[in-house]
């Protein structure tokens, strides 16, 4: 580390009093290192303070004197000694270093899970507490107790510092549950024309058995009962009743559309992002009235960590309305993709035995009218109703 901070010179000399040379070099307590005499030349390294005695003394013997300097810390700052701009730039760093040690970077939350993240950092704005805020400045037991009573929904808050990060922690409000009216009284009715093939009944009295069509609205599981002695007994009647029934879709679109297609036109540009602002590196406005937006940030780093300082890309596309005449063949696909989107959302309770497609043409428009062919529970709580 020494030769890197004063600089090594390796020299070469050579002349009739070489050894005068030597000798004088040794007497002036001039340091050097891996010195050897080969061929009539006098090898070694000498720091860079040196050098001057050493050309004087080579002078006065007669000694023709060549040196080379290594690549060293100290040798590299003098050689970049006018670049201004790296000065600059190691300035900067270090004053970043330092000011970024004292200040919020990043708001780290932890333990919501109801309450969104943008509500806790809103009430936390209104309190002065954001990226960029100095740590000394915050009053930490104030702004728990405030954060409490601004978000409806926490329990209890708590804030520490973790190195740059301001660590929110918190605890939210324990809801009670739900209560549910389990032991209304209450009828099950057939939602389905249908086909009874499976029986489970846990409270209530069966109207109806495996193999019987039953229409919709019909009773299947009553939950009212009687006994011999005239007694009658009010139930809240649970089972499930399964049928086999169909069910009709119908998905309709026009072969003529309006579509949204890139006229090959792009824009770019870029915005500048220190701590919450957002500093546009650009002048004037985008002028697509229609288009698609794409973003690409890039964070700085500094020795390994990501600073609050980014450079956010955006790519715009123009977009214009263009009129579309589809086949038959990509209309179908189209509604396709609709018929299977609806099974995966609203009979994903049931069982698909079949289903029947039937196109229509009609007007410039396709229709397809599915018909399923259904499995699944028929049953619909039907409240009983009690003067």
């Amino acid at each position: 580390m020494r030769d890197q901070l004063r600089g090594s010179i390796k020299i070469n000399a050579r002349g009739r009093d070489l050894y005068g040379f030597i000798n004088a070099v040794h007497e002036s307590r001039i340091s050097c290192f891996r010195q050897y005499v080969r061929r009539g030349s006098f090898c070694a390294e000498i720091y860079r303070s040196d050098l001057g005695r050493l050309g004087d003394i080579a002078a006065e013997h007669g000694v023709e004197l060549t040196s080379y300097e290594y690549d060293t810390l100290s040798s590299e700052v003098i050689r970049r000694r006018r670049r201004f701009g790296l000065v600059l730039g190691i300035v900067l760093v270090i004053a970043a270093s330092v000011y970024f040690s004292g200040t919020v970077v990043t708001i780290d939350i932890q333990g919501n899970k109801t309450v969104s993240d943008e509500v806790i950092l809103a009430a936390l704005d209104e309190l002065d507490v954001r990226r960029g805020t100095p740590f000394r400045r915050i009053n930490y037991i104030s702004c728990e107790n405030n954060l409490q009573m601004m978000v409806e929904g926490l329990s209890w808050a708590g804030m520490h510092r973790t190195g740059h990060r301001l660590v929110v922690e918190v605890t939210e409000v324990i809801e009670k549950p739900e209560m549910r009216r389990s032991r209304i009284p209450c009828n099950l009715v057939a939602a389905h024309e249908a086909e009874i093939v499976g029986v489970s009944v846990l409270d209530g009295q069966l109207m109806h058995k495996v193999g019987d069509y039953v229409m919709r609205g019909d009773m299947l599981v009553s939950g009212v009962t009687g006994d011999d002695t005239g007694h009658t007994t009010l139930h809240h009647a649970l089972g499930t009743v399964t049928g086999i029934y169909s069910e009709e879709a119908v998905f309709t679109g026009t072969f003529e559309q309006e579509r949204l297609v890139p006229t090959g036109r792009t824009d770019t540009r870029r915005r500048l992002r220190l701590f919450s602002l957002d500093i546009p590196l650009y002048l004037g406005k985008n002028g697509y009235e229609l288009r698609r937006e794409e973003c690409a940030v890039k964070p700085l780093r500094a020795f390994g960590k990501t600073l609050p300082i980014s450079v956010a890309r955006y790519r715009y596309s123009e977009l214009e309305r263009s009129a579309t005449e589809l086949t038959r063949e990509e209309l179908t696909d189209e509604l396709m993709q609709r018929v299977y989107l609806y099974e995966k959302n609203f009979l994903g309770d049931c069982e698909v035995l079949g289903r029947d497609i039937t196109p229509t043409e009609a007007d410039g428009t396709l229709t397809l009218t599915v018909t399923y062919r259904l499995k699944g529970d028929i049953c619909e709580q039907r409240e009983i109703l009690i003067k």
